[in-house]
């Protein structure tokens, strides 16, 4: 009777078997880590692409999050600044109401919160440091503690910033200047609250040389808030051009978030298909596997 080679066979069989078991797992790792490898070497020719999108995208997280710093300075700035131009405009409205009338009973009080107020705008801190005092993070920005103390003062001896404005990356290589200082704010509304402290003790009816006082301090008001508002406004313009690069960043971060993903994660739907035959073929595997092992028994025996 002929007999059959099944040693050959089954070494070739086990072979076959241990390269299906092999597919299965790696297939099942797939599965579990919803990658397509599990390393950047096992992609193949889409490594390079896969690494450069990645640098890219940390770039762009670390830019995203420096806008985001960035825009939270600007609205600090924009309280701020709205708080000193809203405060100065209402104490205008009280010294005009004061000269139209005559009576200024409540005026000293109202000057007093009015300093106090724009004082505490222009010394406002982001937490860690002023927000106007330009490179002089140690330096109080607006130095007069009280209205009396503005008498005779100087700006540069009254305000404690420099003249560096802040800049920051915006992406792109460029740099965005944007920081406002405290002289650049206050220096016009100085001049109008050493006017008003100059004038004195102010009773229930001002003096002549009181009401001369009053009328030059709305002048220095009028004249100071535009240079407010200004600062105000190119501060809005900041605002909106950083919303603008917020905007394009998220769109650049997600179009490199789908090219790493494209050629790193696994696709569920292909995965699941491949467990499937992979499954199937190595059930059939093991049982040609086991036919032959048996037929081997048999020549054996014979």
């Amino acid at each position: 009777m002929t007999r059959i080679a099944t040693i050959p066979l089954q070494r070739t069989l086990s072979g076959a078997v241990q390269q299906a078991q092999r597919r299965l797992a790696d297939t099942q790792l797939q599965l579990n880590s919803g990658k397509k490898a599990k390393d950047l070497a096992a992609l193949g020719g889409a490594a390079v692409r896969t690494l450069s999108a990645r640098t890219a995208l940390a770039t762009q997280a670390a830019q995203s999050a420096a806008t985001s710093r960035l825009g939270t300075t600007l609205s600090l700035y924009e309280v701020n600044i709205t708080a000193i131009d809203t405060v100065a405009s209402d104490l205008k409205t009280q010294l005009m109401a004061a000269v139209g009338t005559g009576s200024t009973a409540t005026l000293p009080g109202s000057i007093d919160s009015a300093f106090s107020q724009i004082r505490s705008a222009l010394n406002a801190t982001d937490g860690f440091e002023p927000l106007f005092g330009g490179a002089q993070g140690d330096e109080v920005p607006f130095k007069p503690a009280t209205l009396a103390d503005t008498v005779g003062v100087t700006p540069e001896s009254a305000f404690g910033n420099d003249d560096v404005r802040a800049a920051a990356p915006v992406g792109g290589g460029a740099t965005l200047t944007y920081g406002i200082t405290a002289r650049d704010l206050g220096s016009g509304l100085l001049a109008a609250f050493q006017t008003l402290a100059a004038a004195g003790p102010i009773g229930d009816t001002p003096t002549a040389a009181q009401r001369d006082a009053l009328n030059s301090a709305i002048g220095q008001i009028d004249a100071a808030l535009p240079q407010v508002r200004g600062l105000n406004a190119s501060n809005g313009l900041r605002q909106t051009q950083m919303a603008t690069l917020a905007s394009r960043a998220d769109d650049r971060a997600a179009l490199l978030q789908k090219l790493v993903s494209d050629n790193e994660d696994a696709d569920y739907g292909e995965i699941s298909m491949a467990l499937t035959q992979q499954k199937t073929m190595l059930e059939a595997s093991y049982a040609v596997f086991g036919q032959v092992s048996s037929l081997s028994l048999v020549n054996y025996l014979r």
